[in-house]
């Protein structure tokens, strides 16, 4: 299979079905095209280490639901090392015998607990969309204008109805 999804809960506060979400984003990244060899990995984390990843890699502070660090091509020491300053927590040079390392989606659960009740849906759905999202931006989509924003949202919601929505 191209895509290899290194999927971990690291958190105990809400129970996650951790290879549910990982075939989630083997699903999105196959509909999106990925076919080469590509490595992602998929974190449940608690508030306070999305907090400090959030203050550390985006300035914001507080607990946020997901973040997505997308690792760039260029093997330059300065991408993704967070002791070089870099965007996101971890990172290799890119070798053509390995996999591809597309990025990082970290989420936390009781945040999208708490989303979840607030958009009056269930937790699994919030999760779902969380996960779509951070891989999106992983693919280089983003919602920074009005246009990109309608476009992102009308992709999420065809990967969730076709994905997550789906009935057997």
């Amino acid at each position: 299979m191209p895509v290899d999804v290194f999927a971990a809960d690291e958190q105990s506060d809400r129970e996650v079905d951790v290879e549910r979400w990982a075939a989630l984003v083997r699903d999105v990244l196959q509909a999106e095209g990925v076919r080469v060899d590509t490595e992602v990995s998929l974190l449940f984390v608690d508030e306070a280490s999305i907090a400090e990843l959030n203050e550390r890699f985006l300035g914001r502070s507080g607990p946020t639901d997901v973040l997505a660090f997308p690792i760039d091509d260029d093997p330059s020491p300065a991408g993704r090392s967070p002791d070089q300053g870099g965007t996101g927590p971890g990172g290799l040079p890119v070798d053509d015998e390995v996999p591809s390392l597309m990025g990082d989606v970290v989420i936390c659960p009781v945040v999208a607990a708490r989303n979840a009740a607030e958009h009056e849906v269930t937790v699994d759905d919030e999760i779902a969309l969380l996960v779509v999202h951070g891989v999106l931006h992983l693919l280089g989509m983003d919602h920074e204008d009005e246009v990109e924003a309608q476009h992102m949202e009308r992709r999420e919601q065809e990967l969730l109805d076709r994905f997550h929505r789906r009935r057997g």
